[in-house]
């Protein structure tokens, strides 16, 4: 591996070193309510790029996307109601401060994906960049998320607490849950909607295990 040039120093170098024994600071409260904030909107913009060229994501996401193709019903309404069971695993595995963000999270992303196509009108839109756009906001998103220790529960919680548990990185745990939940929209979605979905999901899981491994990048 070759040394940092000299123009762009490592980030030990860069940064001042820490006491030893210092303990890391925590992030305050108006810092995890901007990224409460900040992560679901990224979220909310990816959903309705997803959503309005009938895409899915994955996860418990997919799973609201497929019930409101099937019945009509609201995305909102179906991912908040879906997640509801998995506080229980936040809370008891977790611990109650993510388990209220998490609460959290979930609620304002349900009011995001329903207040966002009321402020923006979309066009003319292709959906191999919805995929790959709501792929990368949805992503980031959910790493502002995690690294202020939340999810968007459901399949966020699980990948979280067996990465914080066994040390598997979310995003691969993540990748291939979401793949499994795109495939089984076969029976509502056109093949090259499906085709896109798992290209969004890739996109998505990808910026995951990149940017969010085991003892990197982890919130405090």
């Amino acid at each position: 591996m070759s040394s940092p040039s000299p123009a762009m120093p490592s980030a030990s170098a860069a940064a001042p070193p820490r006491p030893a024994g210092a303990a890391p600071s925590r992030h305050r409260p108006h810092e995890d309510l901007q990224a409460l904030l900040t992560g679901t909107l990224f979220v909310g913009l990816g959903v309705v790029l997803f959503g309005h060229v009938g895409l899915l994501s994955g996860g418990t996401a997919g799973l609201a996307f497929l019930l409101h193709y099937a019945t009509g019903v609201s995305f909102s309404l179906w991912f908040f109601v879906i997640n509801l069971p998995f506080y229980w695993l936040a809370w008891r595995r977790m611990g109650a401060p993510f388990a209220v963000k998490t609460f959290m999270a979930v609620g304002l992303l349900s009011l995001w994906a329903l207040l966002i196509p009321r402020w923006i009108s979309i066009g003319a839109l292709e959906p191999g960049f919805a995929a790959v756009a709501g792929g990368l906001l949805v992503g980031a998103g959910m790493l502002m998320l995690f690294r202020h220790r939340a999810s968007l529960g459901g399949f966020n919680v699980l990948v979280l607490y067996l990465q914080e548990k066994f040390g598997w990185r979310a995003g691969h745990l993540q990748m291939g849950l979401d793949c499994a939940i795109v495939l089984t929209a076969f029976a509502l979605r056109a093949p090259a909607q499906i085709a896109w979905s798992v290209l969004g999901a890739v996109v998505l899981n990808m910026t995951l295990a990149i940017n969010h491994r085991p003892g990197r990048y982890m919130a405090v």
